[in-house]
């Protein structure tokens, strides 16, 4: 177990240690991910932004993820989503898409997102249960041809990490407990990541 979302991302420092001098671009997913990306963005003397990714939760159960969406409207979906209308899927996508974009011109007002193109990317998040937000972070990265493509977090299942090796070059996972039921399991302090956290992380210079 972590004590904090910090010790984590030490323990991906060290993992992450050969990139240093590489100017590595670290890309958190909000919320929970980014005080790591900050953390391994300034160890590993590289860029930090964010990748912005948001699960679909189920209709009627918001806490149950059926899939993802990412910023350029790129939608994973798991098999489970069958079991629900369409409709009320299309209204969920269409919220989280929304939410993507307030974050966007709240997080980065003064400019674009960094391009990854040619880059050692590093997509960072606290952990990953089902895989599907990491999974639709990646997707939508890879069409903007990084050199490599790594993912790394603290905590997630076995099958989790398989599912990651087939769409990254590279997957950085501390823990892979067989017993896993939530992210939050593997942290003493898993606390709540305020949006106000994230724009004055994102706005500090690194070095």
């Amino acid at each position: 177990m972590f004590r904090d979302r910090l010790e984590a991302a030490e323990g991906l420092v060290r993992r992450l240690a050969h990139l240093r001098g590489r100017d590595p671009l670290i890309l958190a997913i909000p919320r929970g991910g980014v005080p790591m990306g900050r953390l391994i963005a300034d160890e590993l003397e590289g860029e930090l932004d964010v990748v912005l990714v948001r699960k679909i939760g189920a209709p009627g159960n918001p806490e149950y993820a059926i899939g993802a969406v990412g910023e350029q409207g790129r939608v994973q979906l798991e098999p489970a989503a069958s079991h629900y209308p369409e409709h009320a899927i299309t209204r969920e996508i269409e919220a989280q898409q929304a939410l993507i974009e307030e974050r966007r011109r709240r997080y980065t007002p003064v400019r674009a997102p960094i391009d990854p193109a040619g880059r050692i990317v590093v997509v960072v998040d606290d952990g990953s249960a089902t895989g599907a937000t990491m999974a639709t972070a990646l997707a939508s990265l890879r069409p903007h041809h990084p050199a490599r493509l790594i993912a790394a977090m603290g905590a997630a299942p076995p099958e989790t990490v398989a599912r990651l090796e087939r769409l990254a070059d590279e997957v950085v996972c501390l823990l892979t407990p067989a017993n896993f039921s939530a992210v939050g399991q593997f942290f003493a302090d898993f606390g709540q990541v305020s949006d106000d956290e994230v724009i004055q992380l994102l706005g500090t210079e690194h070095g």
